[in-house]
């Protein structure tokens, strides 16, 4: 039986390996503003970050809920990245079309340490039936469950009732995560990790998503 695959999103699907930083300090600045404080300006930098325990603090010193001030700037953060890729400014991949052959093949997932939010809305934007979606929900706890910690990727194979798929990402946290998950993983050169080293642990490297068939040939072969 071919295996599920559950694919990372930034640096797999979406071009790049993460969120502009520029997104954050822009939700940041909007969620102080809808709450209706003023920080100082190291205030408003470390607010910016995601520095939890500097969060706490200085939500504690504005008077603010730090559990609403956190979800806010997910929450704006998502609007103003959703708004980037429906326009354009932050692309997809030209191989992701692979993922829609795949699809009639097996079973895929996304699995993201973006915010879930993101995550729903990539995947409700290309043309696939993703199975399984998990992202990073906005609160504290989910934050700390981030890859390289293996909870979302446990959570995904909990939710298709299944405990073998292959795990496809750009970075030592996938590969990791993967591992801990007991998955097996694909790395994926993409141009900001041509030139890293190959995870250890990874049980093969690929140049395109469009190798995916002859990857799980081989692992249905073993």
């Amino acid at each position: 039986m071919t295996p599920p695959v559950l694919f990372d999103m930034d640096g797999v699907i979406l071009e790049g390996p993460r969120t502009a930083p520029g997104i954050y300090a822009d939700a940041a600045d909007a969620a102080l503003a809808e709450l209706g404080v003023e920080p100082t300006p190291a205030q408003r930098r470390d607010l910016r970050r995601h520095d939890l325990e500097h969060v706490v603090e200085h939500c504690e010193t504005l008077d603010i809920d730090a559990d609403e001030f956190w979800r806010l700037k997910d929450r704006f953060a998502s609007e103003r990245t959703h708004e980037r890729v429906r326009t354009g400014e932050r692309g997809l991949y030209d191989d992701v079309h692979a993922l829609e052959e795949l699809a009639t093949e097996t079973t895929v997932g996304l699995v993201t340490n973006n915010r879930h939010a993101t995550g729903e809305f990539v995947a409700d934007s290309l043309p696939v039936d993703f199975a399984v979606v998990r992202g990073r929900q906005p609160t504290f706890e989910d934050y700390r469950r981030r890859k390289p910690d293996p909870t979302f990727l446990e959570d995904a194979c909990e939710h298709l009732a299944v405990d073998d798929a292959l795990y496809v990402g750009d970075s030592l946290k996938d590969v990791t995560a993967g591992n801990a998950a007991g998955l097996e993983t694909a790395y994926l050169r993409r141009p900001h990790n041509r030139d890293v080293e190959r995870p250890a642990g990874a049980t093969t490297v690929i140049e395109s998503l469009t190798e995916l068939p002859a990857v799980l040939e081989t692992l249905d072969a073993r």
